[in-house]
């Protein structure tokens, strides 16, 4: 079914990935051409949806070196159309497969389209984006103002005070989500993690860049994070075990002087795959390999249960309340030794509490 949806590349992309050394990444890379390829041994799949801009990202990672696994990333060429129908009928494909899509370029509304895959496959899901400002108040407002009974949380890393109005923070509030501000999010990078391993799906919208880092945007701004900042982020984000969709979005080839946002684009992507080839598998599914910590709150007149995982050392919060089935796969909050700190001082973080009361 994928072919009805997406066209191979044009045969100066694989041409020129095979040009790079035998470690390079397009050496590893299978390519969707004259035929599908064979995607049983795939884990990754990369996908663009906007031609121009995802071939421009392509000529700069395919030159990237590659501590990946041989065969495990297919490039299934770009979008017939760039439209939502066709972009949710290609991410459900992909995520029933079991292979996660890595989607490169187009217009920022297009991270709907990621979401809304997900109600094809009636999961009940996290969304994760990196942004500069929630850009979703028209296209979304259904889903979240009356709360859609697919999201199950919505998280805003790196937005900007100066572009947030009033009435969009209080119904991010009012829906018990989560926003980041820029500041808090470069000041303790590392306390994202857990918010990022949380999520099934991430949207990168490149507007959350320096200017100085992603000129090749709509609206470009002086302010936002710096390139090896959120490199990490996508990093974190490829490492977690929840995450089964990846989209960098907003990228305008036209406006990229020196191709420059194609470079940071791909170096996003890189770090990704750094991520999920780096995968640990210690997700929860059980309380298998992990360690119990349990801290008595008097004031709140119940028990916190943290868990800790033997293998990576990371942190996890039970929900201490009765949940529903739907949700038993969002029963354990990621959470860091610092939230289990701040819980053994009698500190329970405001993220904690409206984690509470989404259930």
């Amino acid at each position: 079914m994928l072919q009805n949806w997406l066209k191979p590349l044009p045969k100066s992309i694989p041409d020129y990935a095979r040009k790079g050394t035998n470690e390079s990444l397009g050496q590893q890379i299978v390519f969707f051409q004259k035929d599908l390829p064979d995607l049983k041994k795939v884990k990754i799949a990369l996908i663009g949806t906007d031609e121009a801009s995802a071939n421009a990202v392509r000529m700069a990672l395919y030159g990237y070196a590659a501590p990946f696994t041989d065969g495990a990333i297919a490039d299934l060429g770009n979008l017939r159309k760039a439209d939502t129908t066709q972009l949710v009928s290609v991410i459900y494909e992909l995520i029933t497969g079991k292979i996660v899509p890595v989607l490169i370029g187009g217009s920022n509304d297009l991270a709907r389209a990621q979401f809304l895959a997900y109600q094809e496959a009636k999961a009940v899901v996290n969304w994760t984006s990196i942004d500069e400002v929630f850009r979703f108040m028209t296209t979304l407002e259904p889903l979240v103002d009356i709360g859609h009974p697919m999201l199950f949380h919505y998280a805003l890393i790196g937005s900007q005070a100066h572009l947030m109005p009033p009435s969009v923070q209080k119904m991010l509030e009012k829906n018990n989500f989560e926003v980041y501000r820029l500041g808090r999010s470069r000041t303790a990078l590392e306390e994202t993690e857990p918010i990022l391993r949380d999520a099934d799906l991430l949207s990168f919208h490149l507007n959350a860049l320096k200017n100085c880092e992603a000129p090749g945007v709509h609206n470009p701004s002086v302010s936002g994070f710096f390139l090896e900042e959120a490199c990490q982020l996508t990093r974190y984000a490829g490492m977690s075990d929840k995450l089964t969709s990846f989209g960098v979005y907003g990228l305008e080839s036209a406006k990229d002087i020196n191709g420059v946002t194609a470079q940071s684009s791909a170096q996003l992507i890189w770090y990704f795959l750094d991520g999920f080839f780096n995968r640990k598998g210690d997700y929860p599914v059980s309380f298998k390999g992990l360690t119990e910590y349990v801290v008595d709150m008097p004031e709140f007149n119940y028990q916190l249960t943290f868990w800790k995982s033997t293998f990576t050392g990371r942190w996890w919060l039970q929900v201490p309340i009765d949940i529903k089935r739907k949700h038993q796969r969002h029963r354990l909050i990621p959470c860091s030794f610092q939230d289990y700190q701040a819980a053994c001082r009698q500190e329970l973080p405001d993220r904690f509490f409206r984690a509470f009361k989404r259930y």
